[in-house]
């Protein structure tokens, strides 16, 4: 049996932590697989994980100082910023040192890097028999600083897995000199849910990390219209991140409290229960890898409205079949097709169908396939 390593950040909340999860259940069907992470945050991993999925927790009793840090300076406490900064620096140095020997020590077959700093240390110390494999969750968004970085990450690997097909073309592109072969494998849903929404609540949902880039004040303004027209239709926000009390005193501000639900961080039931009770889900996000948690909605046969910007939603959505895509952040046009899919139950559950339909091929089951390929049979993708 090939034994399986995947490189992780931490296992807390996180897109790319819950698709490590995912990944890891799938694969250990096959293999014999480990989780190795660098933070222990929480007791034990957020995320339903299979038992027999190894975990291996690098730095028990390390974990990094953002907020602190930030704060820190924020107050310009010099002796703070000190003593923050140097916390900060012995994080790192512990981090790449844990990971380094890991990647030294560790007898097995394949390795799976889930960040571009971890791609550089695979390619620089990993054993010439193993499989290395960098998988990309983010797209660049025209950051080309990034982007670049992610190619030279990748050239001291075997492979590079991109969640989208943009991706893919773009980084096959960059790296086709190298020795480095690009992959598209999309992100994947563990199951399919067997009872569709009935879509008659008046419910709109997002589930996201309260993060700039995710565009919840927008959505909150967004809303703030649509409550207008439609004052019964609840919005319900379900996730955490550090943009919460901006949004939250944004709810007071507009006397949005009876209307606007933050939900927080919560787990896989508790957010099938949420999705399977709203009838319209709500992506306002400025960028987005792939879009994971449009699925898991569309999955429901919940319909999906996004702004296109988020460059996931182009890749799962197409316009007018199984869900809708607004261009340029149009506010007008987005309020247009919500109002349309709040009016029409029919077309709320002709676009839902066709949503749960078009998202089976994403199901862990399906996916699992190509790492299957990619592993056992990687001459296939030279």
């Amino acid at each position: 049996m090939k034994k399986i390593s995947i490189l992780s950040l931490h296992l807390g909340y996180g897109g790319i932590e819950k698709s490590v999860v995912t990944l890891a259940n799938s694969l250990c069907s096959r293999y014999e697989v480990e989780i190795a992470t660098c933070y222990k945050l929480y007791d034990k991993c957020v995320f339903d994980l299979d038992s027999r999925v190894k975990v291996k927790y690098l730095n028990k009793d390390l974990k990094p100082n953002h907020a602190a840090l930030k704060s820190a300076f924020k107050s310009k406490n010099v002796i703070k910023m000190i003593k923050e900064s140097s916390f900060a620096l012995k994080v790192l140095y512990k981090r790449k040192k844990s990971i380094v020997k890991y990647i030294r020590t560790k007898k097995c077959d394949v390795i799976i890097s889930t960040r571009d700093i971890f791609n550089y240390w695979l390619g620089a110390y990993g054993e010439d028999n193993v499989l290395k494999i960098g998988w990309e969750h983010n797209h660049f968004h025209e950051d080309y600083k990034y982007a670049t970085n992610v190619i030279n990450s990748a050239k001291g690997l075997d492979y590079l897995v991109l969640v989208s097909s943009d991706l893919n073309k773009f980084y096959s592109r960059k790296l086709k000199n190298s020795n480095c072969t690009c992959v598209y494998i999309p992100n994947s849903i563990e199951k399919i849910p067997k009872n569709i929404a009935p879509l008659n609540k008046k419910s709109f949902v997002s589930v996201g990390r309260l993060s700039p880039e995710k565009g919840y004040l927008d959505l909150l303004k967004l809303y703030k219209l649509i409550k207008k027209k439609y004052p019964d239709w609840v919005l319900n926000i379900i996730g955490d991140g550090p943009e919460r009390k901006k949004l939250e005193a944004f709810i007071k501000d507009n006397d949005l409290e009876e209307n606007v639900i933050l939900h927080g961080y919560q787990g896989k039931d508790y957010i099938d229960k949420v999705l399977h009770n709203s009838s319209i889900y709500l992506m306002t996000s400025y960028t987005e890898s792939f879009g994971i948690v449009l699925i898991e909605a569309m999955s429901h046969g919940v319909p999906c409205v996004a702004f296109d910007s988020a460059e996931g939603a182009r890749e799962i959505i197409n316009s007018g079949e199984n869900g809708y895509l607004i261009k340029n952040r149009n506010f007008n046009a987005m309020l247009m097709k919500i109002s349309s899919l709040v009016d029409k139950e029919t077309e709320r559950k002709k676009l839902g169908k066709m949503a749960r339909e078009s998202v089976k091929k994403y199901s862990s089951d399906i996916v699992v396939k190509d790492w299957f390929t990619l592993i056992e049979e990687s001459d296939d993708y030279e």
